[in-house]
């Protein structure tokens, strides 16, 4: 009897083991960009706040088009929340900018042109 109990507790022991790492892996400032500009993006940069450089552009040599999205993912040892975001567009190479975003609390950025006042605006949900 004692056997069986201590075979049950190392069976429970390795499962519970085996699902943990899976679900602590996703770093909690992950997140999926969603264009809904009407253009294509070339370039994706995201830097922690307080960095004064933009780093790797995180699409590499892929392009988001207009109605896609990407699911960007960090290390699970990044620690800082607030980090910039910068995207490119591919047509003229202008770019749009938010500082300061809370990536700890946001899953999803969607990102919207508007022509008529040729801004480019930000849904953090």
């Amino acid at each position: 009897m004692k056997s069986t109990l201590i075979a049950m507790g190392l069976a429970l022991f390795a499962m519970t083991a085996g699902v943990s790492p899976s679900l602590a892996a996703e770093a909690k400032q992950d997140f999926t960009l969603v264009n809904k500009t009407g253009y294509d993006i070339d370039k994706v940069y995201v830097s922690p706040t307080k960095s004064g450089d933009w780093e790797e552009d995180v699409l590499g040599k892929d392009v988001l088009e207009d109605g896609d999205s990407w699911e960007i993912k960090f290390h699970r040892a990044a620690k800082t929340c607030k980090w910039d975001l910068k995207v490119v567009y591919s047509d003229d190479d202008s770019s749009a900018v938010w500082y300061g975003i809370d990536l700890c609390s946001v899953e999803k950025i969607t990102i919207r042109y508007d022509r008529k006042t040729d801004k480019t605006s930000a849904k953090f949900d």
